[in-house]
């Protein structure tokens, strides 16, 4: 049996999210050029700004927890960022392009909420008061980011693609009605 504690865990995690939250950074500009929306645009570059605020907050906490930042190469947040690539890649240029992001944005919100949210209940647990507090501002930033999403998408986002497919559907249905009354 090892010897592992909840602080190595946190520390282990730490180092995952401090390269996850490098690579959302880096993949941001490609997604923000993607998007057609100025909403969106200005909500993903504002979140821009924010995750070089969590890379700041993430040295903090490696700080107070004794250690230089070190990161971690994440298998899970390279996944989530290539399949919004693949995501953005067949839906970006279309009527849903920005719905297409929003998905895929959604996913890299969840997954750090997840990671926020645990890593802070670890370190409250193990009395690190300001770690927990450092989480739970960026944990707090992550939240409204996917709330902000969730608004853009239900303001017009997801009506974009959607609205054209009830027409088509209609004339669709047209269609068939006339061809069905239609003598033979």
């Amino acid at each position: 049996m090892s010897n592992k504690t909840l602080k190595d865990l946190l520390i282990h995690a730490l180092r995952d999210i401090y390269f996850a939250e490098s690579a959302i950074y880096k993949a941001l500009p490609k997604i923000i050029d993607a998007s057609k929306r100025p909403g969106l645009k200005d909500a993903l570059t504002k979140h821009r700004h924010e995750t070089e605020d969590h890379i700041s907050r993430l040295e903090q906490a490696f700080g107070a927890v004794g250690m230089k930042p070190q990161s971690t190469p994440c298998e899970a947040i390279k996944g989530i960022l290539k399949e919004g690539d693949e995501i953005i890649e067949a839906f970006g240029e279309s009527e849903i392009g920005d719905a297409a992001i929003v998905f895929a944005c959604q996913a890299v919100e969840h997954y750090e909420i997840n990671r926020y949210g645990t890593m802070h209940a670890w370190a409250a647990q193990l009395g690190m008061d300001d770690v927990a507090s450092l989480l739970a501002d960026t944990l707090q930033q992550e939240h409204a980011a996917n709330d902000a999403l969730t608004s853009l998408a239900e303001e017009g986002i997801n009506e974009a693609g959607g609205s054209h497919e009830a027409d088509a559907d209609a004339k669709n249905e047209g269609a068939r009605g006339s061809d069905a009354s239609a003598p033979s």
